[in-house]
């Protein structure tokens, strides 16, 4: 089976806190092409693992939903904090906050939604700039489309170009098939942060994986 961890340099000791996240994360104008894996680093952790296409640590998430906390960090390959994810209290719906970094006192920068309309089923969840919960139909940035289980979702952006996709990730050569839990996510850097990409997939398995509850 094919490696799916990343290169011994990109987890060595040798990185310090302070240095700037990965080139992923400029928005080059070529598509990004990530490897996700549903498993954390760090021992009796649950969390996921992202590596770029030369097998670089990316993204890391290492505080997967203990308990009923309701908060996700998703961080750099450094440990650095991107983006907290939190659920969002007192809500119609299953909706949850992004914020910027690890704070959540300052004003959100996205809220993600899961689709409740009965007429449009290929919609599994929208995303709407803040906490703004103004008419929905004026206000969406993003609608994912697809099926999650099957890992085969589609991200469009306001005018229907397409953002960001979640793809099984095919055995090379005829090697052993992998399961849900090891996938692709494809992004469109012009069209969509990848940062912001990456909460999408977190978020998308909150909502419709087995980290549902």
């Amino acid at each position: 089976m094919t490696k799916v961890y990343p290169n011994a340099s990109s987890f060595s000791g040798s990185r310090t806190i302070s240095e700037r996240p990965p080139k992923v994360l400029a928005a080059p104008e070529s598509e990004a092409i990530l490897t996700v894996w549903k498993k954390s680093l760090l021992f009796n952790c649950n969390g996921f693992t992202v590596f770029g296409s030369k097998g670089d640590l990316v993204f890391r998430v290492d505080n997967y939903m203990d308990g009923n906390k309701g908060e996700i960090l998703l961080m750099d390959a450094t440990g650095n904090p991107l983006l907290t994810i939190r659920r969002k209290k007192m809500s119609l719906g299953d909706s949850w906050l992004v914020y910027k970094g690890e704070s959540t006192s300052t004003n959100p920068l996205l809220c993600v939604r899961k689709s409740m309309n009965i007429l449009n089923n290929k919609c599994l969840a929208y995303v709407i700039p803040g906490d703004n919960t103004s008419n929905r139909s004026n206000n969406v940035v993003y609608e994912i489309e697809g099926s999650y289980s099957q890992r085969s979702c589609s991200v469009y952006d306001d005018r229907r170009r397409l953002a960001a996709e979640i793809k099984k990730k095919e055995a090379v050569n005829g090697g052993v098939a992998y399961g849900n839990d090891i996938f692709r996510l494809v992004v469109q850097p012009g069209h969509i942060r990848t940062d912001f990409a990456m909460a999408l997939v977190i978020l998308l398995d909150q909502m419709f994986g087995s980290s549902r509850r």
